[in-house]
């Protein structure tokens, strides 16, 4: 029983150590912009508007639910999925925000990033392609 249990455990380990994926901050290859770790939870906690070259920043958030936007959630913004949502239900309760643009998948943030220059997103950094830049990976 006992070895049971224990290679019941060490087989969580290995499946939740999968689980984890890096996680890529992607933006359109003509943005220019230096985007510092500060400016990319600034962005998608709502409290930049714009990138530091001045231009309008258009960010997307992955679906809610989505395990990357979870480790998102969690590496770069430092907060729990829980933690965002209380977060923006605030702001947007207040009036103070719009909710991000959300993409239904990897794939949907590429293209919408790759299709808008001003767009910052973030991805599965396994699925990055040459139509976006990518200015940050989140181990």
């Amino acid at each position: 029983m006992k070895l049971f249990n224990r290679s019941f455990a060490l087989c969580a380990c290995l499946i939740s150590s999968f689980a984890m994926a890096d996680v890529a901050v992607i933006v359109n290859p003509a943005n220019t912009s230096a985007i510092s770790d500060d400016d990319i939870k600034r962005i998608f906690l709502g409290k930049n508007k714009s990138f530091a070259s001045g231009e309008k920043v258009n960010a997307t958030n992955l679906a809610s639910g989505n395990g990357v936007r979870s480790e998102f959630e969690q590496k770069a913004l430092g907060k729990s999925s829980k933690q965002v949502k209380a977060y923006w239900s605030k702001l947007i309760f207040s009036g103070k925000a719009k909710p991000l643009v959300e993409s239904g998948s990897d794939e949907d943030a590429i293209a919408y990033v790759a299709g808008n220059p001003k767009a910052i997103a973030y991805i599965d950094a396994s699925k990055v392609n040459d139509t976006v830049k990518v200015v940050k990976v989140f181990p």
